[in-house]
């Protein structure tokens, strides 16, 4: 059985207000709003499909797209599930009205507490630390917390991304959350002092910093690395024995994760089936596609992980619950604005 896809190319509110998919709404098929699109998942969905019967339908976008295309449709949008990475980006879906809440005991047993929302409108299925890369060569006291990465030591050593970035604005809500608003503006305002340029790029571009000499220290997701590590990435691959890496807060709170993750539709058509995928999401065998398609740790304990990033090694995550973490994203926003971190 083959999945149907059709990629969203959406750009505007208004051109998403055109009439929505002809999709059949019956007890066979689900509708999947995913801004995923990793080769892992075509064996994800069929596997599904096979177990089921159940055909998925497939919108593919950019998540702000999908948001935006949710809203449009309203009560007659066909979207049953809504998949995106960072739990800013599911919170804002939530606060949207766009997610409705799931009563499982399949997703309540397998999911961790910490990575469900506390309306059981979303559950995570992968994990990905935030965490602190290093130049080995010329880094010998590399920062082992995010509150040391502040640190005057490192004035003018540290590469990392906007403020818009929905990464970051998580991590600092998690240190609100773990910490108080008055640490985490000092954080805040080290790492602004700590920048070796100006916030630009992406990931992949704060460890090409490390590799070109621009900066000494850089924060990135562990997944950015690992596909370094397992592909050909420019700039990264052909010279990784030259970056090291800390997950940071191993004798604290642990490392600040992020997640991947879903929930049901709050207008879901096939809201059975809705859930009954989101409860595939989390068996073994789903855990393992879902996580290896970006090199990510899977939501499910004890579920293997790829080769990329078991070089990565063990380490222990951050526990706060990322459903209070969310909460403090618009206090997060604000700590930005007021330290001037573009």
């Amino acid at each position: 059985m083959t999945s149907k896809i059709l990629r969203s190319t959406l750009v505007s509110v208004a051109a998403l207000s055109v009439a929505a998919p002809a999709f059949a709404q019956d007890n066979g098929e689900v509708n999947l709003y995913s801004s995923r699109h990793y080769d892992t998942d075509e064996r994800l969905y069929s596997e599904f499909e096979e177990q089921t019967g159940i055909t998925i339908n497939r919108i593919e976008g950019d998540a702000d797209e999908l948001i935006a295309r949710m809203e449009a449709e309203g009560e007659n949008s066909p979207a049953d599930v809504f998949l995106t990475v960072d739990t800013s980006r599911l919170e804002r879906a939530k606060d949207a009205g766009l997610l409705q809440a799931v009563d499982s005991d399949v997703l309540e047993e397998r999911i961790p507490d910490q990575y469900q929302d506390s309306d059981n409108q979303w559950f995570g299925f992968s994990l990905r630390g935030r965490i602190i890369f290093y130049d080995n060569e010329n880094v010998e006291n590399p920062p082992q917390t995010y509150m040391d990465l502040a640190s005057d030591e490192y004035e003018g050593m540290v590469c990392i991304r906007s403020s818009t970035n929905t990464y970051n604005q998580t991590l600092l809500a998690s240190i609100i959350e773990n910490q108080g608003e008055e640490a985490a503006r000092e954080w805040a305002q080290g790492i602004v002092d700590n920048m070796a340029r100006d916030p630009q790029g992406g990931d992949t571009d704060q460890l090409r910093g490390i590799v070109s000499g621009e900066c000494a220290i850089a924060v990135a997701n562990t997944y950015y690395f690992a596909r370094a590590i397992a592909s050909d990435v420019d700039g990264v691959s052909g010279s990784i024995d030259q970056i090291g890496w800390v997950f940071p807060n191993q004798d604290s709170n642990g490392a600040h994760v992020n997640l991947s993750g879903g929930g049901v539709a709050a207008n879901a058509p096939n809201r059975d089936n809705a859930v009954a995928f989101l409860e595939y999401l989390a068996s073994d065998s789903a855990q393992e596609y879902f996580a290896a398609g970006n090199n990510e740790y899977p939501a499910v304990d004890g579920v293997e992980t790829t080769e990329a990033v078991d070089e990565l090694g063990e380490f222990t995550a951050d526990d706060v619950d990322l459903s209070a973490v969310a909460k403090q994203l618009p206090t997060a926003q604000q700590i930005f604005n007021e330290v001037g971190w573009e």
